[in-house]
This record gives C-alpha cells, structure tokens and sequence, in this order.
C-alpha cells in the first residue's frame, strides 16, 4: 500500500482526538487561552453538557485579524519560541483551536484593548468560513458549536448532559483556586449560575468559595521549601475527610495537574490517620525552576514529570506531616456540626424509622407519671460518673483501677483556660470523658485517644533506632528481574535500619538474610516482590515501613486502655495533657476522631439562647 500526506483537515482531527477528548478538555484550553491573555474576569456558558454551546468571553489582551488568521492554523503561538525548557504560560502547543475548529463550529471575536474595531474568524469541520471586522469589546469571545459534529462517532463515547456539565464544572473550579485574583462566572441552561468573586492574593478565601467554609475552617497552612522548590498550600486535618480524592487539587507552577506522584505523596503523608476509604482534602502548590519539570508529557498537560522526583515527593510528605504534627490534632469543626443536627427535634439516623413521641395514648402498657424532681431522684441516675477535681496530673498509667470517689469540687477557671483540652469533669459510660472548656466542652473517647498515644510512642521507638532483626537460618532466595534486583539494592541500606538485610545473588536474584524480628514469620518472596513493584511504580520503598508500622498500630489498639474501664480524675486529666503534646492526637490509628469539642455558642443554640 503506498504512503501518502494526510489532508490537514484529517490531520487536525486526529489531534483533536488527543487534545479534545469531551466539553471539558475544550473549556480547560479555553480558559487557559483567557489566562494567558490576562484577563482579570472569565465568563463561561454551555447548554447541553457543553455539547450544544460552550462559550468563554475574557477581557484580556485581545487579537488582531492577522493573530485571528494564524490562531486558528496548528502549531501557530505566541508563548514559546524556541525551546521547551522555559515554559511559563498555561498553553504552549498551538493545537487547541484548530482541533476544536476541525470537529466543530468554531467562531472567535476578538479586539485589542487599543484596537478601534474588532475581528471574528469562523471555522467548521477544519474549513475557514470567514474572517472579516465585527464589533467586540477589549478580550476576545469563543464560541463552540456542535462539538464533535464532524466526528459522530466521538459523540457516542461522551457521557449524559449532566456528566458532561459537571465535568467542566470542576475544571473551573481548579481554575479558580489557582487564579483567587480572577472573577469567574459559569452559567448555561443546562446548570445554576456559579460565580466565583475574585479575591486578590486570598487564596484561603478563594478555596472556601470553591470547597465550602468547612474548608477554611479546617486548614492547615504549608509553606515549605526544599533547595530549589517551594511548597505552599492548605491540608485539611485529618478528621475532614471525603469520600473520594476529588476534593485534592495539586498545581505546577500554577498549572492544574492530576499527577500520580503528588497524589501518591499525600496518601503517604496521611498514612495512619485517614479511615480506610476516605480521602483528605488538600489544596497545593508546587513552585519551581521551569527546567527542573516538564510540562509536555501528555497533550491534555494534565501529567507532569519532575527532573527529581524523589525530592518532590519527600518535601510534600514531610511538610504535611510537620504541619499535621504542628496543629493536626485538634477535632474538625463538622464533628460538632454533627452533633449539634443530632440533638435537632425530628433528627433519625439514616436506616432508622422514625418513632412517634411517647404519649399515654401509645404507650397505655406505661401509664403517665410526673417526674420527680431533680433533687428527688435515685443516686443510680449518676452510676458511671466520675466528677473529678483539676489537681497535678500524675503520668497516665494503663492499669485496671478502680474508680476513685466522686469529688464535688469543679476546676480552677485558671487551670481550665491554660489547657486547650481543658479539665476533665466526667466519666459516662464508662468510655467517654467529658471535659470544661474555656469556652466549651469536649468530650473524649478514651479508647481511641490513648491508642494514639500508645501508637505515637512506638513509632517514635520506631525510628529512634535501628530495629532488630531475625537471622534467617538458610537464606531465602528470591528470583526477580534484573531491573527489579538493581532498584532494590538502590535501596539496600534503607532496608537494613528497618531490620531486612538483602544481597545481590547472581544477576538475576535476592538474598534475604534477615527479616524484621517485628514482623514474625514473613513470607520473604512476596515482601521482595512487593516493594520492587512499589518502587518501580512509585519510586519509593516505604511499603516495608508501612507494613511495620501497621503492626504497632495493631499492637497498640490491643495495648491501649479498654472501653468500660473506669479511669480515675487524675488519670483523666494525665491522658488529656498528653493528648495536647502528641502529633496527631486528633484520631486514633484508624482515622476515627478521638474527640468531639462543642462550643459554648454551639451548646447556647442548642437551648435557644442565641
């Protein structure tokens, strides 16, 4: 069969195949477009998913007829010349508008802000209708018609109306967060109108417009540099939690990218602390030298590739974690949300049928008695109730006692407001402290609070020292690829201060000479297999250190003061001091909140009295 030249028309929709790949790939190249232009306020409209109409109008620099003209041709930009090493725009490629323009209808208006008239270029199914003057405001308007109405089979493979709406939804709102001094409207017919006021150099702000006050509330500040990159942003504490990784947004010097490696990295940064399935919240922002990450990887440049990975990676896990063990403990602010929508008249927990209130009518087997009382009713109503007094706290000792007599005597207002724990009042059911506040309450699974505990200081033991190890009596050779066998020994040292001693064994192999003593009987070959495939994907080797700690978080759930045991004032008091100087006390080693703090004006709403 003989070769011959594609028609450009072929060739553009071919690149559109890449390029645009639903609505939203449309929106995001528009938008970007918008930005770079800098425009200071984006308006956004669709109907019918994007699919009918997807229009993006800016106030930015605005084109002239001759930048029409070359526009809408591929590989034609203004934002590189000639290299790839120092791309500092958000588009680079020169392949967004003539792939949209050979699978759509594709009209642009546009004027420069020193023009006396405007121009518009109309394009469809890659052939040119027009260019001629129109009358246009300063920026430039993008109207897409029909998409994919060149290419029907691409229209099969898109999702319904609503799929599509929200998808660009989303892209607008990463586009947000990484631009708080850009106003961005997005309305259609197919949605509500969302606005996004533009908040200047705020961009807590701007990310409490998009991800909700809870957000804001909830945040954690980053700010850190490791040599030549920096990292800012905001990580949720660990008790704000989701349901998917939707709500963790990560940008490349100010681009938007879905990177596995950042993705990866908070996973890891949060280990230990989130429930298995749910997913912290997480906005950041990584800065650096435009030669140290390439930006050209994928034609969507949603991927990135970084020159050192590993150093990206370790600056992420270890400003979170620095940030969480510097103010990740406290409860997040939707616990008390929670109980407060409790406490609400009607409130049933989902899967319960609700009940009517109790009346003589509905109940005639219990006829109506007035209540006694206060002072009338039986001592048995305060069983389970330790009333302890504020005194010194002794160190918290795990042994069964028994409870110490009730004391009447509240707490010093001074040595309750030098606590942010507060002072422990009570014991109810023989599980939950409940401790005065300066200005609230809190109240303390005991259980998970000292697991945490527990669970900390095993940890720090740790990594204090090299862990001991077990001698295998006949080493354990394990066959794995070449390429697998060279990634391992990078690693070998690491490997040896977590108690796994290994050697080359012939090019093709391993030999596993000691294990973890902590691990008890390991399967060696499917540990070796298992971290060479975590390496060769992530580039990293901490499954072994995972798996180790995941054995003390198991150790200490058993280790930890049980449900029911009735823990006297002083030791109350002992577990919420330690609970204020331990990194990550907030939940325990399964992610669970370990407390729940009410605010006196939480509490006053709650009576009517606010």
């Amino acid at each position: 069969m003989a070769i011959r030249q594609l028609s450009e028309t072929l060739i553009n929709q071919i690149a559109a195949g890449e390029v645009i790949e639903r609505p939203a790939s449309a929106a995001k190249e528009l938008i970007e477009n918008a930005l770079d232009a800098g425009a200071t306020r984006i308006e956004i409209a669709t109907a019918g998913g994007g699919k009918a109409l997807l229009r993006v109008s800016d106030n930015g620099s605005g084109m002239d007829a001759a930048d029409l003209e070359l526009a809408i041709r591929r590989h034609c930009t203004s934002k590189i010349s000639e290299t790839l090493e120092d791309i500092r725009t958000l588009g680079f490629r020169g392949e967004a508008l003539p792939s949209i323009g050979s699978v759509a209808r594709l009209s642009i208006a546009s004027r420069k802000r020193d023009s006396a008239g405007g121009h518009e270029v109309a394009v469809a199914g890659g052939k040119v209708l027009h260019l001629r003057p129109a009358a246009a405001n300063p920026g430039t308007i993008v109207e897409v018609r029909d998409l994919f109405f060149a290419t029907p089979a691409r229209l099969k493979f898109l999702k319904t109306e609503r799929a599509e709406a929200g998808a660009i939804t989303e892209i607008v709102k990463r586009m947000a967060i990484a631009f708080p001094a850009v106003r961005f409207v997005l309305s259609g017919s197919d949605r509500a109108t969302l606005e996004f006021p533009a908040t200047g150099d705020d961009h807590l702000a701007r990310m409490a417009q998009v991800l909700g006050k809870d957000f804001s509330d909830n945040a954690i500040a980053l700010d850190a540099v490791r040599e030549e990159i920096s990292l800012t942003g905001f990580a949720g504490v660990p008790t704000f939690n989701r349901g998917n990784s939707a709500h963790q947004y990560a940008f490349v010097n100010g681009r938007p990218v879905q990177d596995k490696l950042i993705l990866s990295a908070i996973r890891g940064a949060y280990a230990e602390t989130i429930p298995s399935g749910r997913y912290p919240v997480a906005v950041l922002s990584i800065a650096l030298d435009p030669a140290l990450v390439d930006v050209n990887v994928h034609p969507a440049k949603s991927d990135v590739r970084f020159r050192d990975p590993g150093l990206v990676r370790g600056l992420i896990v270890g400003a979170i974690r620095e940030a969480l063990a510097r103010d990740g403990s406290r409860a997040a602010t939707t616990g008390a949300s929670d109980m407060l929508r409790a406490f609400r008249p009607g409130f049933q927990p989902y899967g319960q049928r609700p009940q009517a209130p109790w009346s003589a009518e509905t109940s005639p087997s219990r006829p109506y008695q007035p209540a006694p009382a206060f002072s009338e009713r039986p001592q048995a109503y305060f069983d389970g109730l330790s009333m302890p007094t504020a005194r010194a706290e002794p160190q918290f000792s795990p042994d069964p006692v028994s409870p110490g007599p009730a004391s009447p005597r509240p707490a010093a207002p001074e040595t309750i407001g030098r606590y942010p724990l507060g002072a422990a009042r009570a014991q109810i059911h023989a599980n939950y402290i409940v401790a005065q506040t300066e200005d609230g309450l809190v109240i303390v699974d005991q259980h998970a609070a000292h697991e945490r505990l527990v669970f900390e200081a095993m940890r720090k033991a740790l990594h204090a020292k090299r862990l001991a190890s077990q001698v295998l009596l006949i080493p354990e050779i394990v066959d794995i690829p070449e390429e697998d066998c060279d990634r391992l020994m990078l690693h070998a040292a690491e490997f040896a201060e977590l108690g796994l001693a290994i050697e080359r064994f012939g090019p093709g192999a391993i030999a596993v000479r000691e294990t973890p003593a902590m691990l008890g009987e390991v399967d060696a070959h499917g540990l070796i297999r298992q971290l060479a495939d975590e390496i060769a994907e992530w580039d990293t080797a901490s499954g072994l250190s995972a798996k180790l700690e995941y054995v003390a978080a198991t150790m200490a759930c058993h280790g930890s003061v049980r449900s029911g045991r009735r823990l006297r004032p002083e030791e109350m008091n002992a577990l919420l001091r330690e609970m204020e100087v331990t990194p990550g006390s907030g939940q325990c080693n399964h992610g669970r909140p370990t407390y729940i703090e009410l605010k006196l004006s939480d509490i006053e709403r709650l009576f009517g009295r606010s």
